[in-house]
């Protein structure tokens, strides 16, 4: 047995070449050559699989030619899932809303009503007196515990959505999801933010608990709000100290704002026209406001119009350096000197005028975010969520500043119109954009939001069009 072994192992192993000759040499030599019937078999089969491959391919061709000019562009796509996200967003909080709401009845077992005579006349099965409670009858006793309300479904079903915004310069404050909800039925209202965590964790938290809330600023100040005072740009006005849980940030002034951004218009409709609630008409003083911000936006928008970017951003630069306590707010001569600074001197009467509606505690200081807004004018709520969407997906990690490395590595001026013009290179565009929004800041190495909103701010006043405007938004930062 050794020795065969050794034998085997003596033996040479086969090469490769080898091998195909043996497996060459397998094949019988003496097969007959194919018949010439055999042959037009072949050939009619072949040309068969030939052209059905052509067939197959050219419905391959069709069906994805079609699926092409059948489907909406990309942009337009992109744009219906985010509002399917959307409005599933908003149907969670509703849903959510309801659940905090609605009142409980108090179910217990029956032998705490104290009315044992009456239980004991219930027919029941026997032994079922000391069984477990889940098999005994369970019925609404007579208790001394009160639920918090009587509110149910068909109550709170008469309710007025709205999407709102923080006013505010802090980045993280400004882009956080608020949805709020006034109810007819007793003039009170909350509102939730919509918080995700993590990729699949999402909830529903109440921002502003449920109650009756006045307005805290302007010429309806200590009015009970109402159906008339809800509509997109419409600003409601809190008081900090009635809401402890705020976070610190917003709790740094007295008062706070929410800017409406969006409305369920046809609940409004259905609420105004039920008479659930009578409208109440505006105050004249509100009129005469507008009128004078319109009518002094009116004078400086000739000014604007072609340095609006480097007007807003440069105001915007100077009032942050004046503001060395860092709470928001400045004086009167602070602002006249500003006007002289940017020449943007107005009349005497109407800066008088400006300052007692926005001075409406008479401390002699203002916001001077409301001072900019209000004299120079701002964009409408359909852009400014554009210019949050872009600053959302800048700052992914919520921290209230990007990164000008970040900005440079993310914007991408391919689309611009200079550039499909062949009157400018893309690394011009780039360079203009980065320099421009680099004298904006404060620290030239990142950018806060309300710098970022400044310089779009600027842009917009030259940009009539609004989808023009959004263009110039969605084809730098891909949004």
């Amino acid at each position: 047995m050794e020795d065969a072994c050794q034998d085997t192992a003596r033996k040479p192993s086969l090469k490769k070449s080898e091998l195909f000759l043996l497996e060459q040499n397998a094949v019988p030599e003496n097969l007959p050559p194919p018949t010439d019937k055999y042959k037009l078999k072949y050939q009619q089969y072949e040309s068969e699989m030939k052209e059905e491959y052509k067939h197959y391919s050219q419905r391959v061709a069709e069906k994805k030619a079609h699926k092409i000019q059948t489907s909406e562009p990309p942009g337009k796509t992109d744009e219906k899932k985010e509002d399917v996200a959307a409005e599933r967003k908003k149907q969670t909080v509703v849903e959510q809303v309801m659940i905090d709401q609605l009142s409980r009845a108090v179910i217990s077992d029956p032998e705490q009503n104290g009315k044992a005579d009456a239980f004991e006349n219930d027919s029941v099965l026997p032994g079922l007196n000391t069984a477990p409670l889940r098999f005994r009858k369970r019925t609404l006793h007579e208790t001394k515990i009160k639920t918090r309300s009587a509110l149910t479904e068909n109550v709170l079903s008469n309710k007025l959505r709205f999407d709102g915004r923080l006013i505010s310069r802090n980045g993280r404050d400004a882009c956080r999801e608020l949805i709020g909800f006034y109810f007819a039925y007793d003039k009170s209202l909350t509102v939730y933010e919509y918080r995700q965590f993590g990729k699949n964790r999402t909830n529903a938290l109440p921002f502003i608990q449920k109650g009756i809330y006045s307005h805290q600023r302007g010429q309806k100040k200590g009015k009970q709000y109402c159906l008339s005072d809800f509509c997109v740009g419409a600003d409601l006005t809190f008081l900090s100290l009635q809401h402890p849980s705020l976070p610190e940030s917003i709790k740094q002034k007295p008062v706070f704002t929410i800017r409406v951004t969006n409305i369920d218009e046809t609940a409004r409709a259905f609420l105004k026209t039920s008479g659930m609630e009578n409208e109440e008409h505006p105050i004249k003083q509100e009129s005469d406001c507008r009128s004078i911000f319109r009518t002094v936006q009116g004078r400086l928008r000739e000014k604007l119009s072609k340095r609006g970017v480097r007007v807003v951003t440069g105001l915007g630069k100077y009032f942050r350096e004046l503001d060395r306590k860092h709470n928001g707010v400045l004086s009167k001569t602070d602002f006249k000197q500003a006007l002289k600074m940017f020449h943007l001197e107005v009349p005497e009467e109407d800066f008088e005028s400006l300052w007692s509606i926005l001075d409406d505690n008479n401390n002699g200081n203002i916001d001077y975010t409301d001072f900019t807004r209000a004299i120079l004018g701002e964009m409408n709520e359909y852009r400014k969520a554009f210019v949050r969407k872009a600053y959302m997906k800048l700052d992914y990690n919520k921290t209230g500043s990007v990164p000008m490395i970040d900005i440079k590595k993310c914007y991408c001026a391919r689309k611009h119109p200079q550039i499909l013009a062949d009157s400018a290179t893309e690394e011009e565009i780039k360079s203009a954009f980065l320099e421009t929004l680099k004298d904006a800041c404060s620290n030239p190495h990142e950018v806060s939001f309300s710098e970022f909103e400044d310089y779009y701010e600027g842009l917009s006043i030259g940009i009539m069009d609004d989808e023009d405007f959004v263009n110039t938004l969605r084809n730098p930062w891909g949004i």
